[in-house]
């Protein structure tokens, strides 16, 4: 909240409402003529929040890469802040139908919308060995990946991959070793989870677009859990707070070379010891802060 600079009368947008933490506390610190626009791509958390009862709140069913034609359709061009809580939320983690949790056993979906796309199963039911072993050592760095996806694989003839715990079993007969304190399950879950939900992908588009809805002097501010995620948005906030890049050879003045687009705030900021002992799943959140600049004139598009 420190780094977002709540102004009691400005415009925010909290891209991923969970069930209301960071909202709440945006409204406490707006005044009555401040706005909060919140999004979220799972249907049960915009059911929450529209529970909420506040003539400053609106809840939108909406993804990263919708953001801009999410806000607009409600008249929002400009924001003075954007904070954006990425991955998973605890809700979903702890409801077994929704398929996320190798600790609890439910349906593998794994989907974030429920309402459209493919469940985890099906992808595992018609994938291939190649498409899983790439999916997994991509977005899950799993070193065993050649061999989960072959097991995989090998387990689908004579009995589908419905549950988690189904699964679960399979990757922990494929993976011997593993680090102490890790789950044979952990990378697996997590490629899977990022590449059912383009999670990537959609966390670039949204980026780029921050940068066309804040103001001169608004913040961005993304938590990421792991170093993927963490990779875009670092890679993202310097790439955007460097001089536009000018072709080799050509002499042009440094005064007439477009100005960054960001400046970046302080340094990546990890949670607290105590805060991590009052909640354990905050220890792997990393914080960036950037600040748009305004231009001289003219623009430049993002480097997403």
């Amino acid at each position: 909240m420190d780094a977002l600079q709540v102004d009691a009368n400005g415009v925010y947008v909290d891209c991923t409402f969970g069930r209301g933490g960071h909202s709440g506390e945006i409204l406490r610190r707006l005044g009555s003529h401040g706005r909060l626009i919140a999004l979220d791509r799972d249907p049960e958390a915009v059911a929450a929040a529209k529970e909420l009862a506040d003539g400053r709140f609106v809840a939108l069913h909406a993804s990263f890469g919708h953001l801009k034609e999410a806000l607009a359709e409600r008249g929002i061009e400009l924001a003075d802040g954007v904070l954006m809580d990425l991955g998973v939320s605890s809700p979903q983690l702890e409801d077994a139908g929704r398929g996320f949790s190798f600790r609890l056993d439910g349906p593998l979906d794994m989907r974030m919308d429920v309402s459209r796309g493919i469940t985890a199963a099906q992808w595992l039911a018609t994938a291939s060995e190649k498409q899983i072993a790439e999916v997994i050592k991509t977005y899950g760095e799993e070193r065993f990946a050649r061999q989960i996806a072959r097991a995989i694989v090998a387990a689908r003839p004579g009995r589908a991959i419905h549950t988690t715990r189904q699964l679960a079993q399979i990757l922990e007969d494929a993976v011997r070793t593993r680090e102490p304190g890790q789950d044979p399950s952990t990378r697996t879950f997590q490629a899977i989870r990022i590449f059912i939900n383009q999670e990537l992908e959609e966390l670039s588009l949204g980026l780029a677009q921050c940068l066309e809805l804040l103001k001169g002097g608004g913040r961005l501010v993304v938590i990421s859990f792991h170093s993927l995620e963490d990779r875009i948005v670092k890679r993202f906030m310097r790439d955007n707070a460097q001089s536009a890049a000018v072709p080799r050879g050509l002499a042009v003045r440094e005064a007439d070379r477009e100005p960054p687009l960001l400046r970046v705030v302080g340094k990546p900021m990890r949670a607290s010891e105590a805060e991590v002992r009052a909640n354990p799943r905050a220890r792997s959140a990393m914080l960036r802060v950037a600040e748009r600049l305004a231009l001289r004139g003219g623009s430049r598009q993002a480097s997403a």
